[in-house]
């Protein structure tokens, strides 16, 4: 490994400590009892390090919450529609559900459920994932002025369907190993999961 490499993985390794220790306060004392201070106290790093990581006490949480589908869209092939980029990327999920810590995204799941900052969090997370989304899917660079609301309101609409579909695959999922399934049985519940709903979605976009 370069020495380049060798210092990403230090980076990522101090980030993973850093949300891991949080992720362990937040779960003992409950996200609006934990100061910054005190993550960055017991992570053994300084406060401004942790905002090099995290740029907000939110973020510390959510930042694995994020789905960035614009991304998924913009990076597709050439011929690949918009939906068949996101279903192989949904479906490759599934393929690699065995690599899910279930214990750490339960206590995570858990601290969301009990902040009402996270919930609003998450909301607001979601909102600028189907807003990113939307312009992915018909170009546009920024949100559209408002004289072309119009024009681009299939784009909001089909954005919004996406993204409550993707939604409630992922809430299936976790209630589904919330309730004692296998991280195994899990995944492969998951594929026909992805596979039906993204038919669905394909059958109501005629993409």
């Amino acid at each position: 490994m370069t020495m380049v490499g060798v210092s990403k993985e230090k980076k990522a390794q101090r980030r993973r400590h850093i949300a891991e220790t949080a992720l362990r306060l937040f779960a003992e004392r409950g996200f609006d009892a934990v100061t910054v201070n005190e993550i960055a106290e017991a992570a053994g790093v300084a406060k401004v390090t942790l905002f090099n990581y995290f740029p907000s006490k939110e973020a510390l949480v959510l930042d694995v919450v994020e789905e960035d589908t614009a991304a998924v869209v913009a990076a597709r092939a050439p011929d690949q529609t918009p939906l068949a980029a996101l279903r192989a990327h949904y479906l490759a999920f599934s393929e690699r559900a065995a690599e899910v810590d279930v214990e750490q995204l339960m206590v995570r799941m858990r601290v969301i459920g009990q902040s009402p900052t996270l919930l609003a969090g998450v909301q607001r997370l979601r909102y600028g994932q189907r807003a990113a989304l939307a312009r992915a899917l018909d170009g546009r660079e920024s949100c559209p002025a408002p004289d072309d609301l119009t024009d681009d309101l299939m784009a909001d609409l089909m954005a919004a369907q996406i993204i409550a579909t993707i939604q409630l695959l992922q809430e299936t999922f976790f209630e589904r190993l919330a309730a004692g399934m296998s991280l195994r049985e899990a995944g492969e519940r998951l594929r026909p999961d992805v596979e039906r709903a993204f038919d669905l979605l394909e059958r109501g976009h005629g993409s």
